[in-house]
């Protein structure tokens, strides 16, 4: 027998939002650690607003739904209200009830800096890396650290003289020198034109770095520098001490080429960090063959080998950001906000990557 068309159905629903989630859906146990987490973070969050007042909407659903933008590479928190509003199963991730109104965009734009000051996002990384669960899958001694390119949300024309000299609209600026020391974007000032390498083309953009354990290839550490060629340095410096100083031993790191300089080398080594860099022996263009700064008393260990074996990894946590995530181009302004998202994503990262690593 035809069953009968109604067009709406029933005005009412009796099933709870968590009996429509399949039982093994992946975002089950990634709510399971962002709701513990969250629960660790309670006091800290608690303290980044006033004791009286209007009643805001809570950081925790706010954290949850900057998470889901970054799972589903959604492209703004305007659509992300808009999904929010239908989708069943992101209401249920973030903790809205069917019936619940979903908040103004302009929500996030007010919050953002309220959680980037009481630096949530670094403490949220700290407590799920402290986790029960997540801290014996991390390795406290073989780290890599590599860095990537985010481009900015400014174009080429806004690259402007910083003394005001250029009176066009700055549409036409083949043939200029144009340099870092003396054009600087107006629309986002933090950001710096850099070329990856030679005979590319070169862009506004920012420079991110991620450190991982070599475990499991998940993401301990994370940083957003002004692009410019020393920086990957200084931030594997900066980030592999502080991962030495927890260690509270001698650690090792592995590093692509772009590190094999004699004063990072010497730095690390400085600091109680083994180098595992690539050698860099290429011929420059004089047709002379390049001196690294690893020798053989570096590469003849046979964690050597493994360092360089493991280092490729992190170009999976750049690549999942850039393809997935929000990483490819940056909607935000500023070298703080970036950094903001930046290490979202490394967090959105893992919490899509335990899950699978508890199940194995």
């Amino acid at each position: 027998m035809r069953g009968r068309f109604t067009d709406q159905g029933g005005l009412f629903s009796y099933i709870a939002p968590d009996k429509r989630v399949p039982a093994n859906h992946p975002l089950r146990k990634v709510r399971d650690l962002v709701r513990d987490v969250l629960s660790d973070l309670n006091r800290s969050l608690g303290a980044l607003y006033a004791s009286e007042g209007r009643p805001s909407i809570p950081p925790e659903q706010l954290l949850s739904a900057l998470l889901l933008q970054v799972f589903y590479g959604i492209r703004s928190e305007r659509q992300l209200m808009e999904q929010l509003d239908y989708n069943l199963l992101y209401r249920w991730f973030v903790g809205l009830s069917p019936d619940d109104p979903v908040w103004d965009p302009t929500t996030f734009t007010k919050n953002r800096e309220r959680l980037q000051n009481g630096q949530v996002f670094t403490r949220f990384m700290a407590k799920l890396l402290n986790h029960p669960q997540v801290k014996p899958l991390l390795s406290d001694e073989h780290f890599s650290v590599d860095g990537t390119l985010i481009e900015a949300w400014a174009s080429q024309k806004s690259f402007r003289p910083k003394d005001g000299s250029d009176d066009d609209d700055g549409a036409n600026f083949h043939g200029q020198k144009r340099k870092n020391d003396t054009h600087a974007s107006t629309s986002d000032p933090d950001s710096r034109l850099y070329r990856k390498a030679a005979g590319r083309e070169a862009k506004l953009c920012y420079m991110g770095h991620a450190t991982m354990e070599n475990r499991h290839g998940l993401a301990v550490a994370g940083r957003v520098t002004h692009a410019n060629g020393t920086a990957e340095r200084r931030a594997s410096e900066t980030m592999l001490k502080a991962r030495r100083k927890a260690a509270g031993r001698r650690i090792t790191a592995g590093e692509d080429k772009a590190y094999d300089t004699a004063d990072h080398v010497a730095n690390l080594r400085a600091i109680g960090v083994t180098p595992h860099v690539t050698q860099n022996q290429a011929v420059t263009k004089t047709g002379k063959t390049r001196n690294s700064a690893i020798d053989q008393r570096t590469t003849r260990h046979p964690g050597y080998g493994m360092s360089q074996s493991r280092r490729a990894m992190v170009e999976c946590i750049f690549g999942w950001g850039k393809q997935h995530g929000t990483m490819r181009k940056t909607k935000h302004r500023g070298i703080a906000r970036v950094a903001a998202d930046f290490l979202l994503n490394l967090i959105a990262y893992n919490l899509i990557r335990i899950p699978k690593l508890l199940a194995a």
